[in-house]
């Protein structure tokens, strides 16, 4: 098999993603790079790297790299190589002989069959920012309903 026939590696994919929703949302000309990485909090060489399809990026950059872009994070994820569909899915899913159990994200990922680092790493990050997005949501909706009981007053 030549290099010319050789499946896309994982970090040629994951640039076949991001390079064109980066230039979609306005990094384009020069210092497009520069401004990439300082907006996602990566280094310029590896923003660089991960163009060119030679590296990809440190999971705890997938939701910066995300929101820059535009992508949703899952499809970032799944169309990027990084998770299966399939992996995705099962994260979004409630188990609900899970819900109130004592679970942690190391053995939720090992009951996945995470086996990868960098794909344990992105289970971990998703896990984190989840728990975030419902604290905020909890946070809104008190401020929301103690909003609503002054405007009425």
């Amino acid at each position: 098999m030549t290099d010319a026939t050789a499946p896309p590696t994982r970090a040629q994919r994951f640039a076949s993603i991001v390079v064109p929703a980066a230039v979609r949302a306005g990094y384009t000309g020069h210092g497009a790079k520069a401004r990439f990485a300082r907006d996602t909090g990566m280094t310029e060489s590896s923003v660089s790297r991960m163009w060119l399809g030679q590296a990809l990026p440190d999971a705890r950059f997938y939701e910066s790299i995300a929101e820059v872009t535009g992508l949703q994070l899952g499809t970032l994820l799944v169309e990027g190589g990084v998770l299966s569909h399939e992996a995705l899915q099962s994260l979004s899913e409630t188990d609900r002989s899970q819900v109130g159990s004592d679970l942690t994200p190391e053995q939720a990922a090992d009951r996945l069959g995470l086996v990868d680092e960098v794909s344990r790493q992105m289970f971990f990050a998703t896990f984190e920012r989840l728990k975030r997005l419902e604290d905020e949501a909890s946070d809104h909706a008190a401020d929301a309903d103690s909003g609503g009981t002054a405007a009425q007053m």
